[in-house]
């Protein structure tokens, strides 16, 4: 304690040039070095950070697109077992074996249905109006279907012919094609599997009328017997 006293009155009684020259003393070489050490610790916290979440992006981006595979299945199971269900072949077998094998048509189908997938695709309000419009022109087409078939597989070629990179076969749709261009990437996707989806089932729809007018010819056609 006394020799702080002597130390803080020596101080005090310097002239105030030395004081001055005292405070104005540069930082020591272990404070240099300490201030060096923790710069360094900090930018190493910060590269390892960044890292991990770098590694976390692959995940995520990984997962999502595990997500939407899983969609994607789920959507042809359910189209794969509707299928079935409306065949040619169901209708050329028995009733009871027909009614047993809808009833595990409905079994798949319902236990397919309770497997809940949902990607949320992440968009403006400019890609959600787009969207929206997209979807109101390929409705517009499923709601005539009925009205005339080949018009309506004719305009779902022209929609899906918009939304490929490969030659179309027929006709673009210019108007569809702007508007799905304004659309996010996913959504972009999810546009052109729909359209996939239709056209098969309008293939398979006509596959199905085709085979059921040759047989109600093959009905009508007159019997030829021979005589002698």
């Amino acid at each position: 304690m006394a020799q702080a006293k002597i130390s803080s009155k020596a101080s005090e009684g310097a002239p105030p040039q030395q004081q001055q020259q005292q405070q104005q003393q540069p930082p020591s070489a272990a404070q240099l070095r300490g201030r060096f050490y923790r710069s360094t610790s900090m930018a190493d916290r910060s590269s390892r950070l960044l890292e991990n979440l770098d590694q976390l992006e692959l995940r995520v981006e990984a997962f999502r697109d595990a997500a939407s595979a899983m969609e994607q299945e789920k959507e042809t199971l359910l189209e794969m077992i509707h299928n079935i269900q409306n065949s040619q072949d169901m209708r050329h077998i028995s009733e009871g074996e027909r009614e047993e094998l809808n009833l595990t048509a409905n079994r798949l189908m319902g236990r397919t249905l309770t497997v809940e997938v949902s990607v949320e695709t992440i968009r403006n309000a400019q890609q959600q109006e787009s969207l929206l419009h997209a979807t109101r022109m390929i409705d517009e087409i499923v709601n005539k279907l009925l009205d005339d078939l080949e018009d309506a597989k004719i305009r779902l070629m022209s929609l899906y012919g918009a939304c490929t990179s490969d030659v179309p076969a027929g006709p673009i749709d210019q108007k569809f094609q702007s508007v799905v261009i304004g659309c996010a990437i996913e959504d972009q996707k999810k546009i052109k599997r729909r359209l996939e989806t239709l056209l098969r089932n309008l293939e398979n729809s006509e596959k199905s009328i085709t085979l059921l007018e040759h047989q109600k010819s093959s009905l009508r056609q007159p019997c030829n017997t021979k005589q002698d």
